[in-house]
């Protein structure tokens, strides 16, 4: 069986077990804690970057980044839900792309706060990966605000993720600029039953 490494409050590595879900994979992957900070872990082993998620799998093959292991989830499903075949396939890489590039800039800027001592904070740093944050977030309430329907493909899963997060760590303040994007994100839960089950906790 393979194994997902990764952490509750990890918004990727929800991304991968939202997608496992929603790919009906889900009793086929054991999820295991991983512990980036800890030298000990064996994650650094499995994964060079010591980074979640990682994906082992029977063979002990690690898979890595959550774009990798969400493609071979799409390969391993019974139908290609994920990242559907055809024209438009690249769309949905393209939405999924935003949503991560949007979850990058979000974790640098929660890491900038946790790891750097606030005489040594890079003010310039932090309002460049704001606007990249601002931007995205625009862009989806233009062009993915609206209500989906059937199976949700990884685009949506990520951006899905990515509201998540904002929530989590930015205390929701996306929330009174873009109402659209709320309205998404309840009608994706209402549909995704694994969006709460993943909901982290802290």
């Amino acid at each position: 069986m393979p194994i997902l490494r990764t952490s509750p409050a990890s918004p990727f590595g929800r991304k991968v077990r939202i997608a496992a879900a929603v790919a009906g994979l889900s009793d086929l992957i054991r999820i295991e804690a991983a512990d980036t900070n800890d030298a000990s872990d064996l994650l650094r082993q499995q994964n060079p970057l010591g980074k979640i998620p990682t994906l082992l799998l029977d063979d002990g093959e690690p898979l890595y980044d959550s774009r990798v292991i969400v493609e071979y989830l799409n390969e391993t499903a019974a139908t290609p839900v994920l990242v559907p075949p055809g024209p438009g396939r690249l769309a949905v890489l393209r939405h999924q792309a935003l949503a991560d590039g949007l979850l990058d800039a979000c974790i640098l800027q929660v890491y900038e706060g946790r790891y750097r001592p606030p005489e040594l904070r890079g003010e310039q740093w932090l309002a460049h990966q704001r606007g990249k944050m601002e931007r995205a977030l625009a862009h989806l309430a233009r062009h993915h605000a609206v209500p989906g329907a059937g199976v949700p493909h990884i685009g949506e899963i990520a951006q899905a993720c990515a509201l998540g997060y904002l929530d989590l760590r930015f205390a929701g303040a996306w929330r009174t600029e873009h109402p659209a994007l709320v309205a998404w994100l309840e009608d994706f839960a209402a549909r995704v039953p694994a969006y709460a089950q993943t909901a982290p906790t802290a």
